[in-house]
């Protein structure tokens, strides 16, 4: 039987948000990949684990090598189907020995932590990476949900929806740190923002009527 690699998605950041299908897996893996932070909070000591970090092609050498042994789970925040690793798996290893358990994304959560619903929202990322400003763009009723880091963030990408159209009161709402305890869903405008200490590394919604 061919060995699987198996994408786990184990949600916004708090352990209690994984399901049980996720954490199964994770459990049963003798072969486990993933961030610091969650293999410090997943892992077993009787597991042989790696580090996810920027060198990603160390990454898929260990999964290279242990998959000839048997399966290998690998770890995603949030839903691997959105901005994860698991775009890198298909063009390493055949789509046919990839399983994925898809989970709650951020944005899923911040959306839900505003009671709006997010079928119609224009969904970005900013996390190492500029959206085309087409996508961007002010338009009437038009609802932004967003993903940052460190660069690109609740200033720069305020600045930047307001050079694009966007009226300097619009509602923004900025969550950093969901599901966490120490959880802050701040209420703003876009040129409040601008003005203010950027939050990095968050969910951004704009345009949404309050």
């Amino acid at each position: 039987m061919t060995k699987k690699i198996i994408v786990a998605g184990i949600g916004p950041g708090d352990e209690k948000f994984i399901t049980p299908a996720a954490l199964e897996k994770i459990r049963a893996a003798q072969f486990l990949a993933g961030g610091r932070r969650a293999l410090e909070t997943f892992s077993s000591a009787s597991q042989i684990t790696f580090p996810i970090t920027k060198n990603l092609d160390a990454v898929i050498n260990f999964i290279k090598e242990k998959i000839l042994i048997s399966q290998v789970v690998v770890m995603v925040s949030g839903d691997p189907g959105y901005y994860s690793m698991l775009d890198l798996l298909r063009r390493n290893f055949d789509a046919a020995i990839i399983e994925v358990i898809p989970s709650i994304s951020a944005l899923q959560l911040a959306f839900a932590k505003l009671a709006l619903s997010w079928y119609d929202a224009t969904l970005l990322s900013f996390h190492g990476r500029k959206p085309a400003d087409e996508k961007l763009k002010f338009e009437s009723g038009k609802v932004l949900g967003m993903l940052t880091d460190g660069e690109y963030n609740s200033a720069t990408i305020s600045k930047i929806l307001i050079d694009l159209g966007w009226a300097g009161d619009t509602n923004l709402t900025i969550c950093a740190r969901l599901s966490y305890p120490n959880e802050k869903i701040i209420s703003t405008t876009l040129d409040a923002a601008v003005k203010s200490e950027p939050v990095k590394h968050c969910v951004l919604i704009v345009g949404f009527k309050g």
